[in-house]
């Protein structure tokens, strides 16, 4: 089996793939080949330390082509390493931090209730495709970011597109390459007119006009961290979806987060990112020969770590396949234990700097459709695997009626029995 390139089975088995491969080999590190390239999987607390241990990884020759010109962007601070990243990064920590993440979900808050009004007594939205648009207002007004309606649906539509097709090949990975080159292009002008006027306080400005070496970044690279503020808080919309799946599989979440308790909200929260499929495993390169729990990792050999593993392992989670908030209430995750965004400190690391932004995101929006008098319409809410990035096959179609709810709606339809499918 490790012999075997595995390129195909990550296509055809998504999140499966890495813990079923670990499951066969007894649970403990995994060679394997992946792009025609040696790797070896890791999964657990150890892991995690070992793959953000300072030296152990360098990123920038591990991402493939693909994801590089899909969904970061080539020149972007998730491509860097050493001192590149360190003067990159700092950018990301001083805007992603602080008030604005309390400005950034209040902002999101008051769209998400505009855009709710709109809803009632009309034919159900797709919950999916309007919280990319309430996030792509958002995140504009946020940043200082002058886009006119149409160009903030655009916005939405090609941040989509590029989470969308980051991990296939096809006419999804066609869709994002084309969305970013048109979102590089649009922002690229905006920041050059952006740099002819005095700094500002804004993120634009900020982006606009940092250095690493002492002179402006040139446009296009600016363009492209700026997407890297934006994309982000869009694909925020992922979650929620699944914050949507969860309360109607368990309605009991939705009662609670309806009270008022703000401590539930923040646990559903995590849950949220513990729980649900977003991403499936994380690639560094060693950059010397290493070991790991007694298994050789030569230079230059891929390291993958298995973030769904990492989530659903019965070592580190008690009963990892119930969704259960109650698991994170009276404590805080530690730096290795829950990673969708990475392990580590985000200031110095490569954990995302927006990680806050994200829980706040998340939180105030959950709230937010917690509250909202809405139901689900009969639809296939299913969630494979095999699909990276997974979402529930309907995309969350619910209705606001005007005056009541139903005392329950028609159950969803599911493609199986568990409500994510396809393996673990």
């Amino acid at each position: 089996m490790a012999d075997l390139d595995q390129t195909l089975a990550v296509a055809l088995k998504g999140y499966a793939w890495l813990p079923d491969l670990r499951r066969r080999a007894g649970g403990g590190p995994v060679r394997t080949r992946v792009m025609g390239q040696p790797a070896v999987g890791i999964c657990g607390t150890a892991a995690a330390r070992f793959f953000y241990g300072t030296g152990n990884l360098e990123r920038h020759t591990a991402l493939p082509s693909l994801v590089v010109h899909t969904l970061f962007g080539a020149g972007g601070v998730q491509t860097l390493d050493g001192d590149a990243h360190r003067r990159r990064k700092p950018l990301f920590t001083s805007l992603l931090t602080g008030d604005g993440v309390d400005r950034l979900a209040k902002i999101a808050g008051e769209e998400f209730d505009a855009a709710a009004d709109t809803w009632r007594e009309g034919p159900p939205v797709r919950l999916f495709d309007e919280t990319a648009r309430i996030l792509a207002r958002a995140v504009s007004r946020w940043a200082g970011v002058p886009l006119e309606d149409r160009e903030i649906l655009a916005l939405a539509r090609d941040c989509v597109a590029m989470v969308d097709g980051f991990a296939t090949v096809g006419p999804r990975t066609a869709r994002a390459l084309v969305a970013r080159r048109l979102q590089e292009r649009r922002l690229s002008k905006i920041i050059a007119g952006v740099r002819a006027k005095p700094r500002t306080t804004s993120a634009l400005s900020a982006v606009a006009h940092h250095s690493d070496d002492g002179s402006p970044v040139d446009p296009r690279t600016a363009a492209v961290e700026l997407l890297n503020i934006l994309r982000p808080t869009i694909a925020v919309a992922w979650y929620v979806a699944f914050a949507a799946h969860a309360m109607d599989m368990w309605p009991r979440h939705q009662s609670r987060m309806r009270a008022g308790d703000d401590d539930y909200t923040l646990a559903f929260t995590h849950e949220v990112r513990r729980f649900y499929p977003f991403a499936p495993f994380l690639g560094g390169r060693a950059t010397r020969d290493l070991f790991f729990q007694g298994e050789p990792i030569p230079a230059g050999t891929l390291v993958l770590l298995d973030v769904y593993g990492h989530h659903h392992d019965p070592e580190l989670w008690i009963d990892p396949y119930r969704f259960d908030p109650d698991r994170f209430l009276g404590r805080e995750p530690g730096e290795f234990d829950l990673i969708p965004q990475g392990g580590g400190d985000p200031r110095t690391g490569h954990r995302c700097p927006g990680e806050k932004i994200t829980i706040a995101l998340l939180g105030t929006l959950s709230r937010r459709l917690a509250e909202l008098d809405h139901y689900l319409p009969p639809q296939d809410t299913g969630i494979t695997l095999s699909r990276i990035p997974a979402l529930p096959r309907d995309r969350i179609r619910l209705v606001v009626p005007e005056h009541h709810r139903p005392a329950r709606a028609t159950p969803a339809v599911s493609a199986s029995r568990s409500p994510v499918s396809g393996g673990s």
